[in-house]
C-alpha cells in the first residue's frame, strides 16, 4: 500500500497561501515575510484520520486480493487439467473446456481493470477528504503563529528547510485533538463477479503475480 502514501503527498497542493489578519504580536514586522512547511506525507502517516483512510483502502484492497486470487486459481486448475488430460479427451470436451478456459481469461483481464479503477476511485475520495479537513488547520495554525506562507515540504521544489521553520507536528497536534474522527459507515463488503463494476483487485496488479497464461495446443490423439 505505499503507493497510496505516496500519493497522498501528491495530491495536496504545493503550497498554501494563508489569510492576512494574523494575531497580534505574532506577525511578522511590516514588509517580512514568514514561511513554514508542512511535511504532508507525515500528515498522512501519523494523523488519526490518515491512519483510518489508510485503513478503509487497504481493507478495499485486501477484499479484492482475495477475490482476484480465487479467479486466479481456477483458471490455473483449468490449465492444469488442460495440460494433463487434454490430449485423452473427446475433442468437443477439450474444445469446450478450452472456450470455456479463454472466456474466464478475458473475464479476469476485465476484474483487474475494474478493480484498478474502483481503488484509484477510492483513494481520490479519501485524500479529497483528508485535504479538505486539513487546510482549515493549516490556516489556523499558520495565522496563529504569524506566518505569511507555508509550503508543502517536499512538493514544492524546496531543497532546504530549517527544521525551525517545519509547522508538521503543530498541525498533527490540533488535527488530532480538534477533528472529529466521522462516525464508522455501516456498509457491505464489496462483492465482485468477473467484469462487473468495482470488481476486485487483482493480485497481478497488486503482487506482481502473473496473470494465467494462455493454454498450450494439445494435440489429438
Amino acid at each position: 500500500m505505499k503507493r497510496f502514501v505516496m500519493a497522498a503527498a501528491a495530491v495536496f497542493v504545493a503550497a498554501v497561501s494563508l489569510g492576512q489578519g494574523a494575531p497580534a504580536g505574532t506577525s511578522p514586522a511590516p514588509g517580512a515575510i514568514k514561511i513554514g512547511v508542512i511535511n504532508v506525507e507525515r500528515l498522512v502517516q501519523e494523523s488519526a484520520l490518515g491512519k483510518e483512510a489508510f485503513g478503509r483502502v487497504k481493507k478495499l484492497n485486501d477484499v479484492k486480493k482475495d477475490e482476484a486470487d480465487k479467479l486466479q486459481k481456477e483458471l490455473r486448475d483449468m490449465e492444469e487439467k488442460l495440460a494433463a488430460q487434454g490430449s485423452a479427451m473427446a475433442d468437443d470436451k477439450r474444445d469446450q473446456l478450452q472456450k470455456t478456459y479463454q472466456e474466464k481469461a478475458i473475464a479476469f483481464k476485465r476484474f483487474q481493470d475494474d478493480a484498478n479503477r474502483e481503488l484509484e476511485t477510492a483513494q481520490k475520495k479519501e485524500l479529497s477528504e483528508l485535504e479538505r479537513r486539513v487546510f482549515p488547520v493549516i490556516n489556523q495554525v499558520g495565522k496563529e503563529k504569524g506566518y505569511t506562507l507555508i509550503f508543502n515540504k517536499f512538493q514544492s521544489g524546496l531543497v532546504y528547510a530549517d527544521d525551525g521553520v517545519d509547522l508538521t507536528d503543530d498541525v498533527l497536534k490540533v488535527f488530532n485533538t480538534t477533528v472529529a474522527m466521522p462516525a464508522p459507515a455501516a456498509s457491505k463488503p464489496a462483492t465482485g463477479a468477473p467484469g462487473a463494476t468495482g470488481a476486485p483487485k487483482p493480485a497481478p496488479a497488486q503482487n506482481g503475480s502473473k496473470a494465467a497464461p494462455a493454454p498450450v495446443p494439445t494435440k489429438k490423439p
